[in-house]
This record gives structure tokens, sequence and C-alpha cells, in this order.
């Protein structure tokens, strides 16, 4: 039986892990994680408020604490992701 695709959202992977959602293919060059920093009520339900988005390269030799390209804190996970989108984009062109 073939394996059940996880969440696409733009062609692209999501992958969350607790309060991190990932971004992209780890195949490629950069990849992006949003980090949710503070989550707000909404008719009972925990919505991500604050959230840090960090375009990041996927390249091995370069240290864990280098591996940050760009990062910005957003208000809303749709914004959010739509700005890791646009940036994950730009960078996998070549456009950086």
């Amino acid at each position: 039986m073939p394996e059940k695709p996880g969440l696409i959202y733009k062609n692209k992977p999501l992958v969350r892990y607790g309060d991190k959602i990932y971004y992209g293919d780890p195949s490629d060059k950069y990849i992006v994680c949003l980090t949710v920093e503070s989550k707000t009520q909404y008719e009972g339900q925990e919505l991500p408020d604050s959230v840090q988005i960090q375009l990041m390269t996927t390249d091995p030799t370069v240290s864990r604490r280098k591996r940050v390209i760009k990062s910005a804190t957003k208000n809303g996970l749709f914004r959010s992701i739509d700005i890791a989108e646009a940036w994950l984009k730009r960078y996998l062109r070549g456009n950086e």
C-alpha cells in the first residue's frame, strides 16, 4: 500500500512538531521553521498569535547557529505561512 502523503501547501510539505511547523522539502537547499511563540483563545480553541519565521539552510556543513538566513516575527499563522512561502520561493529560485 502506498504511503499516505502529509499536509501540503503550495506543493511543499508542512510538518508539525508541537509548536514548530516546518515548511518545505528537506532535500531542497532551504526550509522554513515557523515557531508559535504565543496563542490566543477564540471560541474555546487555542489559535497561534505570535509566530517566529526562520528561513534556514539545510546544508549539514553549516553550523546550527549559522543556518538561519532570515527571520521575522508576525501575528497570525496564515500571514506567517504566506511570508514563509514567499521567502522560500525567492531563495530556491536563487533571487536572494
